[in-house]
């Protein structure tokens, strides 16, 4: 698998949040439905704090009731940006995030398929023959749609890791 190791600093994940349920396939309308519910203010908000790469809107999972290793229960989602600034209005919620090594991993071809796939692999091949391990159950993704192609994209998948003992 394509990867590379990104060290970052603390920062913090801003954005609008939603428990939702987990979901392994397809498209999560529950998750659609919260990104259409960012007003156009609260999106040119989001814009002026994000002021650490990646400069992309990102969708975070965190807080997952069976640590993503099954799909049941319930996970937390926020679609936001990624920022060191702590003035934002209250409108947002925060998710705080230490400086930690992240795993990155490209990925393009059919969304979400390619996606979703590429995840399962982390963390089903990638993680268990790598010299690493999760550093919390976590991790974000960005997703940008080719305009060329209908349901066609380039996505980084997120996790944070730490070398294994």
């Amino acid at each position: 698998m394509d990867f590379k190791i990104v060290e970052k600093e603390a920062f913090n994940f801003v954005g609008v949040s939603k428990r939702v349920a987990l979901q392994f396939e397809g498209v999560n309308n529950e998750i659609v439905k919260l990104t259409q519910g960012i007003t156009e203010n609260q999106w040119k908000e989001l814009r002026e704090l994000q002021n650490i790469e990646p400069f992309e809107v990102v969708n975070v999972s965190y807080d997952s009731d069976s640590d993503f290793l099954e799909e049941k229960g319930h996970l937390t989602h926020l679609v936001g940006v990624l920022t060191t600034r702590e003035d934002f209005s209250n409108q947002f919620d925060k998710c705080s995030m230490p400086a930690c090594t992240w795993a990155v991993f490209p990925n393009k071809g059919p969304f979400p398929f390619t996606l979703q796939n590429t995840m399962a692999k982390i963390y089903s091949k990638w993680l268990p023959a790598s010299n690493y391990e999760l550093a919390f159950s976590f991790s974000f993704s960005f997703t940008k749609m080719n305009e060329y192609k209908e349901d066609y994209a380039y996505s980084e998948i997120w996790i944070p890791v730490k070398l294994k003992k």
